[in-house]
């Protein structure tokens, strides 16, 4: 029997440039902070041309070669499973421009965890950093308990 989950698919990228990291402060009815910029994935979208496309529209710039670091993902209360591709990668060209998404600059690295990050940056910058954990699985059963793995 053929099993079917409703899934959402987005996309996260860490561009960087020696220890300057490009940032994101979201603005949205859910939510706001500092994040790496990014979104979801279209119909029938390739995952990769996702996260070249939102980084284009959030941030003006053109990425190459984004790498596939880790995901994050979590359950909704209905079970539809969201997903978060993380990428990262330090090869960009163009102009830098915020959107509607929210204002981009760069930020050193190590300044990152004094900004107003958003939910559980902390936890992926282990991912996107180190390459010591592949998933960041978000736990709604213990309190939305991040998980590495």
């Amino acid at each position: 029997m053929e099993r079917i989950d409703k899934t959402i698919l987005t996309n996260m990228c860490m561009v960087y440039d020696g220890t300057k990291v490009l940032v994101e402060e979201k603005v949205g009815k859910d939510f706001k902070g500092i994040i790496f910029p990014g979104g979801h994935v279209e119909e029938k979208e390739p995952i990769v041309d996702s996260v070249i496309r939102e980084i284009k529209e959030e941030t003006g710039l053109e990425i190459k070669n984004p790498k596939l670091c880790g995901v994050k993902d979590w359950f909704h209360e209905d079970g539809t499973r969201y997903i978060v591709f993380l990428f990262k990668t330090d090869q960009y060209s163009g102009d830098l421009r915020s959107s509607d998404e929210g204002k981009v600059f760069w930020t050193d690295l190590s300044e990152l965890a004094k900004l107003p990050i958003m939910w559980h940056m902390d936890s992926m910058l282990r991912i996107f950093a180190t390459g010591e954990f592949a998933e960041l699985f978000l736990d709604s059963a213990d309190g939305w308990k991040p998980l590495l793995k």
